[in-house]
């Protein structure tokens, strides 16, 4: 059985009917498109997509930050910069 992650599930054909009527119900949470009772494709708002790639650059950026901590520094003055 598959995993279905997201609250609001509707089949190719419903989507295909009444796709304002599902981008407004759902409101800002995703969508499972389902296609014979098996997740097919997940439809995303813009703001909740633009929201995961934030998420994500934040997430690459911590680990680069985790990665440097130990150094290898360069020391630098003040007058150089």
């Amino acid at each position: 059985m598959d995993t279905i992650l997201s609250h609001m599930t509707v089949s190719v054909t419903e989507l295909k009917r009444n796709y304002a009527g599902i981008l407004k119900e759902a409101d800002d949470s995703p969508v499972a498109v389902l296609n014979h009772n098996r997740p097919e494709a997940y439809l995303l708002p813009a703001a909740h997509y633009e929201r995961l790639m934030a998420y994500l650059e934040d997430l690459e950026d911590a680990k680069v930050v985790r990665e440097r901590a130990a150094g290898p520094f360069v020391e630098v003055s003040p007058d150089e910069l």
